[in-house]
């Protein structure tokens, strides 16, 4: 059975920069976003509603509460579990080596789970705003409750790691024996761009990822002492594929922290990140034009060279990272524990060729075809439009070849050729440029 532990505040340990923080609340709370008080139709608004309204009824179960009805209901794959022991929640009381907090997730939503937790930690993204953090009571009489989080969860995940907007971040640590960081040595977030070497810290990893010397990560270890980073045996992380060695995986759901669940985690945090700051520079930059526009008697839809400036930048930042530009190469294959990897492919879509934006590849790079498959997401199809038509509009000069910049140069003209025509059978909102390339 659960037994209730006190939900501490947010300690000084994982809210970098406070200061920072309040300026970026201050802008997102403004009108376009006003972000805490907007109304969202996020997938897990929409589940809230279901359960008021009697359609849907989450059942607790066992010691972990209500988290396997949760990942049901929002068709989560348990096998995208993914476990981290820094002390990098607000529940961080709860987290250790031997008790790590577990992760799932799919293309929208993140949920987090804490052995003996109070809540079930919660992020989604919002079509409009971007990613909203709640908090499901584990011990809640009655029907359970999603309650929105702003202040409390936004005072770190707000911050220049996500880029001054409502976000997600992937850290990786150097943890002391009982899951602490240790400051001193800094901390990183982790990317498809961040090299393998630094990955995981603070993280159980089951996996192949190849021999120690050519390709190691930082996960499954642990500092000698609070004041000494080094591990007593920094090969002992390598290539593990039972965790059971460090804790006791009858705990979770699977015995797994997947290797290329981790991967994908990595990728698509950032991912919504970018996507979050695209939509928000958009609707400022049109906010900001507006205002210029009536100070000066111009028509108020009047856009001048400074607001597509402000537009395309951020546009163009999230391009190149959902076409994996500076994605690190792998020195080695990757292979998982799980069944992840076969499940997440299984999602598609595929077109008549059998082709995938989800197909791996995990040899060389983390996807076969280099285009992120978020582009099917909620944050994408939310973005305004004239981010969304930026957006397209480089991503044809890119597939057709019209843009042959170094930036893109891991695209070969089969890469470009195969994705181009992915996504002419599943995408549907593709503008006439595309269509005209249909043979």
């Amino acid at each position: 059975m659960y037994r209730r532990r006190p939900i501490i505040g947010l300690s000084v340990l994982i809210c970098l920069s406070f200061a920072a923080t309040a300026r970026s609340q201050y802008e997102y709370n403004q009108k376009p976003i006003n972000y805490s008080n907007a109304a969202v139709s996020d997938p897990v608004a929409q589940l809230q509603k279901r359960i008021l309204a009697g359609s849907v009824e989450l059942r607790p179960r066992g010691d972990q509460g209500y988290l396997r009805s949760v990942l049901a209901e929002l068709g989560i794959l348990e096998s995208s579990q993914t476990l981290v022991f820094s002390k990098t929640s607000f529940q961080r009381e709860g987290i250790h080596p031997s008790t790590p907090r577990a992760l799932y997730f799919d293309d929208d939503t993140y949920i987090g789970y804490v052995q003996g937790g109070d809540v079930l930690e919660v992020a989604t993204t919002d079509p409009a705003i971007g990613t909203v953090f709640y908090t499901l009571d584990q011990f809640a009489r009655g029907k359970p409750r999603f309650v929105r989080q702003t202040e409390n969860c936004l005072q770190c995940h707000a911050s220049t790691m996500t880029h001054d907007v409502p976000g997600l971040m992937i850290r990786s640590v150097y943890p002391d024996p009982r899951g602490q960081p240790i400051l001193s040595e800094g901390t990183k977030v982790t990317t498809h761009e961040s090299p393998f070497s630094e990955r995981y810290g603070g993280w159980y990893i089951s996996g192949r990822h190849g021999a120690f010397d050519v390709q190691k990560h930082m996960g499954n270890l642990v500092g000698k002492s609070r004041d000494d980073a080094e591990p007593v045996d920094p090969k002992a992380g390598t290539n593990v594929t039972d965790l059971s060695k460090f804790f006791d995986t009858s705990a979770y759901l699977t015995p797994h922290s997947d290797i290329v669940a981790m991967t994908v985690l990595a990728h698509q945090a950032e991912a919504h990140n970018l996507m979050t700051k695209a939509n928000y520079a958009c609707k400022f930059a049109l906010r900001d034009a507006r205002i210029m526009n009536e100070a000066l008697g111009q028509p108020l839809d009047e856009m001048s060279d400074s607001t597509h400036r402000r537009i395309n930048s951020s546009a163009e930042t999230l391009l190149r990272y959902l076409l994996f530009c500076d994605e690190a190469p792998l020195a080695a294959p990757i292979e998982g524990t799980s069944t992840f990897a076969r499940d997440f492919t299984a999602r598609g879509p595929r077109d008549s060729r059998g082709r995938s934006l989800r197909d791996f590849d995990l040899t060389r790079r983390t996807f076969k075809y280099p285009l992120s498959y978020l582009i099917y997401s909620r944050g994408f199809d939310g973005l305004p439009e004239q981010t969304r038509s930026r957006l397209y509009a480089r991503l044809f000069e890119v597939l057709t070849g019209k843009d042959q910049d170094k930036a893109f140069a891991h695209l070969s003209a089969d890469d470009r050729r195969a994705i181009l025509e992915i996504l002419l059978e599943t995408k549907k909102d593709l503008p006439a440029c595309f269509q005209a390339t249909r043979p």
